[in-house]
């Protein structure tokens, strides 16, 4: 086998890892978390009434339901189905129409130029390679249409999470850090000659959870993918699963603003937004 077939072969491999990583849990669990923060997100935007808007690694719909309630005309994208199933379920019952696609962000199924505005909050930064993600993104973006991304920042609280996850379950080598879409410089690399008017905002969201942060950890074990994947990883080792679990209590426990024994806690990321060539 040749090294291009070699690579090939590992790409495809660390891809069907990665959708497997996000059905694991149920993330619309912990997108719920955060709803008020996307709907501020879409609200910044002032997309017109019939703009034709796609929400990239859409998940349940947390950008695509407040896109179409606003008047867009909205389709999300994501390579997880439990979840586009549940987007679909949630446009039903506020009577929305939105158009749900199981698709991958580095292969978007759409023609050059089909949408006025392409966005995505914490989703494409996840895709294992970047350059193609950026490609997709300015190609099905209309000349004058904008891009709007949400992307965590490595030093706010979500970095540090992944810091402290990846400590004990390092992420694969085939991956460049998803949180270099929080970083600037990169981003225009790799955005490139494709968009103008790029600015830069540093934003943030706020977690609550009706329970303390002890408990706070054993959700995000059980809906979040990622986190998941890094307990059943640490499976036969308990007392790295055990020193997992303290690290990430105690990380939840002291960015916790709330004293009345629920969580709240403030995330920073970075927005993005850029006018297509």
């Amino acid at each position: 086998m040749n090294s291009a077939t070699t690579a090939t072969t590992e790409m495809a491999n660390l891809k069907t890892k990665l959708k497997a990583t996000w059905m694991a849990g149920d993330f619309a669990q912990i997108a719920r978390s955060y709803e008020t923060g996307a709907a501020d997100f879409v609200a910044r935007l002032n997309l017109a009434k019939g703009a034709r808007a796609l929400d990239v690694a859409c998940g349940s719909g947390n950008l695509a339901i407040p896109a179409a309630r606003a008047g867009a005309v909205v389709t999300g994208a994501d390579i997880v189905a439990n979840l586009l199933t549940q987007g679909r379920e949630r446009a039903e019952a506020e009577g929305l129409t939105i158009q749900f696609d199981e698709a991958d962000a580095e292969q978007l199924p759409y023609a050059d130029a089909s949408f006025d505005a392409v966005i995505s909050m914490f989703g494409v930064m996840f895709a294992p390679r970047p350059e193609k993600v950026a490609e997709e993104l300015t190609r099905v973006c209309r000349s004058g249409g904008r891009i709007a991304l949400a992307n965590w920042v490595s030093t706010g609280f979500v970095g540090q999470m992944f810091k402290t996850t990846g400590a004990y379950v390092p992420p694969s080598p085939l991956m460049p850090s998803p949180m270099l879409w929080g970083d600037e410089a990169t981003v225009l690399g790799r955005l490139n000659d494709q968009v103008t008017d790029v600015r830069f905002t540093r934003q943030t969201v706020m977690f609550t959870f009706p329970f303390a942060p002890t408990e706070v950890v054993e959700f995000w074990r059980t809906y979040y993918g990622p986190t998941n994947r890094a307990f059943e990883a640490l499976q036969a080792d308990a007392e790295k699963q055990s020193a997992l679990r303290r690290d990430l209590e105690t990380l939840w426990a002291e960015h916790n603003r709330a004293m009345d024994g629920t969580t709240r806690v403030i995330a920073e990321y970075l927005e993005v937004t850029a006018i297509r060539i």
